[in-house]
């Protein structure tokens, strides 16, 4: 093939907005390619591990409830923790990063101790960069508080411990 042929060609694809060309001709074969084919390059983001000073917290809670909360159906509504002590569980009702206080400088939204109702704040929970408020949904006193500040939540885990009243 000639070379006028093929500046031609590569004028055309210039014109046309091509990105490669393929011609076969018999045993003459010409690929033609324009600046680099956009790639995705598929990114992996490996979270640190996430390191706690609060062991892990076991719940005394019977199978049939503990099987509820998995089914979802508690739907982050309190649930008993232990009969005997008759405290109620505030769990996460998402999964993302616990917060106690709405900023770094404020105080805490509660403490062991706290008086809360059904509409108190106890957290704030961050998950995909959104800042979501947690609420008691129970009227008692806060007894326990199960993670720390900025400790990864799944869905479902107790954060806090109250006493109903």
């Amino acid at each position: 093939m000639e070379i006028e042929k093929i500046k031609e060609l590569m004028d055309m694809m210039k014109a046309n907005d091509l990105n490669e060309l393929e011609i076969v001709d018999g045993q003459t074969r010409i690929m033609l390619k324009r600046g680099s084919s956009p790639q995705v390059i598929p990114q992996v983001v490996a979270m640190p591990p996430v390191i706690s000073a609060v062991p892990p917290v076991v719940s005394a809670a019977p199978p049939a409830e503990t099987a509820l909360q998995a089914s979802g159906k508690s739907n982050g509504v309190p649930s008993a923790s232990s009969a005997e002590d008759n405290l109620v569980e505030i769990v996460s009702p998402i999964v993302g990063t616990f917060y106690v206080r709405p900023s770094p400088t404020a105080e805490q939204f509660v403490e062991v101790g706290s008086q809360v109702d059904e509409e108190t704040v106890v957290c704030i929970i961050e998950a995909m960069k959104v800042m979501n408020e947690i609420k008691s949904e129970i009227k008692g006193t806060i007894k326990k508080i199960l993670v720390s500040d900025g400790q990864s939540l799944e869905y479902g885990q107790p954060m806090f411990l109250v006493e109903p009243g």
